[in-house]
């Protein structure tokens, strides 16, 4: 048990499983906004299942897909696979689990959910491959994490409407402005293997300015959704706080300065998420 517990740890690890705080809080305001009263607690439990089970695919598949560019990194060739901790096996057989378990709960939710279940997995994977050719797959990355409130609100409603699309649209856009800072720190190794990235393609000046203005859409965006859905003051004292967070993250970064992005990435954008989502569910209480 003692070594069965210990692959398990290091499974964890190597998905970066603490993560998962980023996108749920977002996947929560979903059913918040989605739902008349509180959600019932079977559905909320899939959708929870759902959550992880689709993060912890997307994950294993990209540790598998990048292994061999993870391997000649120096920032990541100590994880679990490179390093032989884990095997590939190990990560597929996780890798399958987990979506027949994505599968499975999408079709306990209801069948819109069950029949873009698909689709779903198709975007969180697919963004494995995309540091080929474009210079824009932090964008994609973000699509990946933004169609979690979509997707939840249709787990509850059993239909995809407009308001929802501005907080994945928000979403996108804060994950996709912290992914250009964090890929920062390989912008040497992505120029000198091939791989794309704005801070490899504008630069590192150039790439941080894409993220701010990233982070300054996404606060509109977040904004826009608190509009449509006729949201009372206290969710808009959120937003506001959600944006003096990425400013402040925004201050910790600088071209010739990535002495602090640890900071920037995991510290703040963990308030920003959770900080909004409970300034979401005050604001329906209070409500």
């Amino acid at each position: 048990m003692g070594q069965v517990w210990r692959k398990v740890r290091l499974f964890l690890e190597a998905i970066k499983f603490e993560h998962t705080v980023f996108a749920l809080p977002f996947a929560l305001m979903g059913v918040l906004f989605a739902s008349p009263a509180m959600p019932e607690a079977r559905a909320l439990g899939w959708i929870l299942v759902a959550m992880v089970s689709a993060r912890t695919s997307a994950m294993a598949f990209n540790r598998i897909a990048d292994l061999r560019y993870d391997a000649l990194n120096p920032r990541t060739r100590t994880r679990a696979l490179p390093a032989g901790l884990l095997t590939v096996q190990q990560m597929a057989i996780a890798l399958i689990l987990s979506n027949l378990l994505f599968l499975y709960s999408a079709w306990q939710l209801n069948w819109l959910c069950f029949v873009l279940s698909p689709v779903a997995l198709f975007v969180i994977l697919f963004y494995s491959y995309t540091k080929r050719f474009t210079p824009l797959s932090h964008y994609w990355l973000g699509l990946s994490l933004g169609i979690a409130p979509s997707a939840t609100w249709i787990a509850v409603r059993g239909t995809l409407e407009l308001p929802p699309l501005f907080l994945t649209l928000g979403v996108a856009l804060w994950v996709a402005g912290f992914d250009i800072l964090y890929s920062l720190q390989d912008y040497e190794f992505d120029r000198a293997h091939g791989l794309r990235s704005l801070p490899e393609t504008l630069g590192k000046a150039g790439a941080i300015s894409v993220s701010r203005l990233s982070h300054a859409l996404c606060i509109v965006c977040f904004g826009a959704f608190g509009w449509v859905m006729g949201a009372g003051w206290v969710y808009y004292l959120g937003v506001s706080l959600a944006g003096l967070a990425l400013a402040y993250e925004q201050s910790l970064v600088k071209p010739d300065d990535l002495s602090k992005l640890n900071l920037a990435f995991f510290t703040m954008n963990g308030y920003v998420s959770i900080g909004l989502f409970g300034f979401s569910l005050l604001d329906r209480v209070l409500g």
